[in-house]
């Protein structure tokens, strides 16, 4: 009898373990209704990069966006440190420094350029890419951007830095640096490709913008500007 009863037990055991097997599941990670699907985590990360994006160029894309922002400001190229240095030694620091004003301008001028280009790279990330993104650093999806797109970024962005640079009177500046330099006793000059130069500084500085604004996307609940940023990234 008491062996009849046991076995009457067990069986009700075994034929309740597959709703107690569900529960369990429920709370586990990436399982159960809570989790976020492939599709979801994708169109999370797409979203944000796309106001990371905009928040970017509204950042970078105006007076003084890259000029007073020393993260991603435009220097003297190292390689003209030592014309720097003597054009201000014999009072040219003026001229010196608009020549640096100008290469912040040409990018700050270029810089709404990028928010497209931005926007329609993201959109063959596949969901491989997005699940290991989404659980990657605070600048994963940036850097992943940026080692996917950066060659086809700088060709397509490259008309609009030139365009920009010809407005700001960067070539101009530059070669009437030179002509100065050249003026100075002892002073070796020497030819640089300043439009790559600033072409290649405006991306870089582009990218660090963009992973700040990614930071703070997964960091800081006050940057999920909608709905999908929040359900994913509450996470």
């Amino acid at each position: 009898m008491k062996n009849r009863r046991l076995m009457v037990v067990v069986l009700m055991m075994l034929a309740a373990a597959p709703a107690v097997a569900q529960e369990i599941l429920k709370g586990l990670p990436g399982t159960g209704s809570s989790a976020l699907s492939d599709e979801k985590i994708i169109s999370g990360l797409k979203e944000a990069l796309q106001v990371g994006a905009e928040n970017t160029v509204s950042l970078t894309g105006k007076s003084d966006g890259f000029f007073k922002n020393e993260l991603i400001k435009i220097l003297m190229p190292k390689e003209l440190e030592s014309i720097e240095k003597g054009l201000r030694s014999v009072g040219m620091g003026s001229q010196v420094d608009e020549f640096v004003l100008s290469m912040n301008r040409a990018a700050e001028g270029a810089a709404p350029a990028a928010k497209d280009i931005f926007v329609n790279a993201v959109k063959d990330m596949s969901f491989d890419d997005a699940r290991k993104i989404y659980s990657g650093g605070d600048s994963a999806a940036t850097e992943y951007f940026q080692a996917k797109t950066s060659a086809t970024l700088r060709e397509v962005f490259k008309p609009f830095v030139d365009a920009s640079l010809n407005e700001a009177g960067v070539t101009r500046q530059y070669k009437e640096l030179m002509g100065k330099a050249k003026s100075i006793p002892f002073m070796k000059t020497e030819s640089f490709d300043v439009d790559s130069y600033v072409l290649d500084k405006s991306l870089e500085g582009l990218f660090k913008v963009l992973a700040e604004q990614e930071k703070q996307i997964r960091t800081n609940p006050a940057a999920r500007v909608t709905d999908l940023l929040k359900e994913v990234f509450s996470k």
